[in-house]
């Protein structure tokens, strides 16, 4: 039975060791860096969406991401995945995705239908990093 334990406990390791290749301290306050863009710069968004606030993404993780969403202040708040549905639906994986940082106090997984960079169908997962995240990025 421990050797089971063990196992699973080194096979968790592996699959969260590329989300944690990052440094997570750089992440704290926007602008991230490279390899991250402000999507507002390269979509027709505005620069804060009440929600999710100023996003960021690597372009070479998407759809998938994750994009780092920060508040009116610059903190970052939330890690958001924007999962298109038919993808899910066709049995793709989206494995190994990175965080923007290791806490987390809350997830939410909602519908949307669709906007531009993601036009199709996709779930949103979005994972607080604070208790008070979703409050900052709601407005």
């Amino acid at each position: 039975m421990r050797i089971t334990h063990s196992l699973a406990a080194v096979a968790a390791l592996l699959v969260a060791a590329p989300a944690l290749a990052h440094d997570e301290e750089a992440l704290k306050a926007a602008p991230p860096g490279e390899p991250f863009i402000q999507v507002s710069d390269a979509l027709p968004l505005p620069e804060f969406i009440p929600g999710l606030g100023t996003l960021f993404v690597d372009p070479a993780s998407l759809p998938a991401g994750p994009f780092l969403a920060y508040d009116h202040d610059g903190r970052l708040s939330a890690t958001v995945y924007m999962t298109p549905l038919a993808d899910l639906q066709n049995g793709t994986a989206y494995d190994g995705l990175g965080v923007g940082s290791h806490t987390v106090s809350g997830v939410d997984i909602y519908y949307n239908a669709g906007h531009p960079g993601v036009d199709k169908p996709h779930a949103h997962v979005v994972l607080y990093h604070d208790a008070a995240a979703k409050d900052r990025l709601a407005k």
